[in-house]
């Protein structure tokens, strides 16, 4: 779990400072998630510590919510973005942290996945298929940058969109797998 925890926390911090120079909102929405997902290592953690099943459970519930306030922040900013929309800057730069994203993610991915498939925790094993798909939504941090390169500005916000979209998904397909 701290592995996990290490890797997302790393990955969020590198994407907070080419946040600061680029200005994506794509960028931006993957990185309050990742962020999000890094302090989801707590709760769970601390269930596990304690060795108790319920306060998995609630660890697990943590985790959705989590997710979906993550969604609600992007799809905030990607409107406000598309209706109010500024040039991206340093776009090799932007490329480089969806990359950095992708790899932080599947990293913590296989952390997760592993441990929830030695301690058959359901919670767990869902945080890291959460992470696995998160680490795909990285790679459209690339694909704003390769389209804001070719003129497309809005393509920044419309990605960001998209990734909010992957969000609620990943958020219902937790609750799923949390309530069962």
């Amino acid at each position: 779990m701290l592995w996990a925890l290490g890797l997302l926390g790393l990955t969020a911090a590198a994407q907070a400072v080419i946040y600061v120079a680029t200005d994506s909102v794509a960028l931006l929405a993957d990185l309050i998630h990742n962020g999000g997902d890094a302090l989801t290592a707590f709760p769970i953690g601390i269930a596990f510590l304690l060795h108790s099943h319920r306060l998995e459970r609630w660890a697990g519930l943590a985790v959705v919510l989590a997710i979906f306030v993550s969604a609600c922040v992007a799809l905030w900013q990607a409107i406000d973005r598309l209706v109010d929309p500024e040039p991206l800057s340093h776009l090799g730069v932007l490329a480089l942290a969806g990359a950095a994203g992708f790899l932080g993610n599947e990293a913590a991915a296989w952390v997760r996945l592993r441990a929830g498939r030695k301690l058959q925790s359901p919670a767990l094993v869902a945080d890291g298929y959460h992470a696995r798909t998160d680490g795909l939504v990285s790679l459209g941090v690339v694909l704003s940058a390769a389209f804001v390169w070719l003129g497309l500005e809005l393509a920044d916000p419309a990605i960001a969109l998209a990734i909010t979209l992957v969000i609620l998904r990943i958020t219902w397909q937790s609750w799923r797998t949390v309530r069962a």
